[in-house]
């Protein structure tokens, strides 16, 4: 019996070996490829920051103006320096105070993904998402009007893209691929749902109504705009007048540096 019991264990301990072979083997990055770049220590999480605002990322999803998930965007976390993401936490404390949340759309955005939109705007044939990102713009002039460029201020790590919500925040649907586009400047309850107060377009909007000060949003939609364009620059944030939802903390950490490590949690483990 106690033979039987000894291989009985013996085969266990071998199989058991086995699996984690196959496991580390599977697991492992292929030989010779280069380690994927991480961020430096002034980078951080947000939600480490602040676990209170909101994040929807879009990029690590298919609504978006290129219609598929970017690349560099491996998990939806906003990543920002930490003096940006703690002036992003002042501002929500006041605004919750009042009511309301941040709700982030994009924050660092490595050199990959700027990458991957030039590419985008040079293939004139896939309009696939244009009806609602870009339904005035012809595609041939993205680069010339200043909508898709080369460099974003994003791969410096103090830029982020957002909005403001109404608490308690709506919970909003997912995108589904190939569902009808509405225009993205079309009354709020016309165009995709988003539980953000009314800025008189969605997020990514390349159309003039995008422009902060245009002066055909009034009323609650101009009221919107105030309200976060005040808070964060309360915080030190400056507004890029072409995008309501574009701020950019200030002075910056890296005000000449563009970089590559992938969106993911790993990129500042540890920080």
């Amino acid at each position: 019996m106690t033979a039987r019991v000894s291989a009985l264990r013996a085969l266990g301990a071998l199989a058991l070996a086995g699996l984690l072979a196959g496991t580390a083997t599977a697991t492992a990055p292929p030989a010779g490829a280069a380690p994927e770049p991480k961020s430096p220590r002034e980078f951080v999480a947000l939600d480490r920051v602040d676990p209170t605002i909101l994040q929807e990322m879009r990029y690590t999803t298919e609504h978006n103006f290129v219609g598929e998930r970017i690349d560099g965007y491996r998990q939806p976390v906003c990543i920002l320096t930490r003096p940006a993401a703690e002036a992003l936490h002042r501002a929500q404390v006041k605004l919750l105070a009042r009511g309301y949340t941040l709700k982030v759309y994009d924050c660092y955005r490595p050199q990959r993904a700027v990458d991957h939109f030039v590419r985008w705007a040079k293939d004139l044939e896939d309009e696939r998402m244009k009806r609602e990102f870009y339904p005035l713009v012809d595609k041939s002039r993205l680069f010339a009007d200043g909508y898709i460029a080369e460099k974003s201020g994003h791969s410096r790590g103090s830029t982020v893209d957002l909005t403001v919500v109404r608490l308690p925040a709506a919970p909003t649907r997912p995108y589904v691929p190939g569902e009808p586009l509405v225009e993205c400047f079309r009354p709020q309850d016309e165009r995709f749902p988003d539980n953000s107060v009314d800025m008189g377009t969605g997020f990514d909007c390349f159309d003039t109504l995008s422009h902060t000060d245009d002066p055909r949003i009034q009323g609650l939609q101009r009221a919107n705009r105030d309200l976060l364009r005040t808070a964060l620059a309360e915080q030190g944030f400056v507004n890029l007048p072409e995008e309501w939802w574009h701020f950019t903390f200030k002075p910056e950490p890296f005000p000449s540096a563009f970089f590559d490590f992938p969106v993911a949690r790993r990129s500042v483990a540890g920080h």
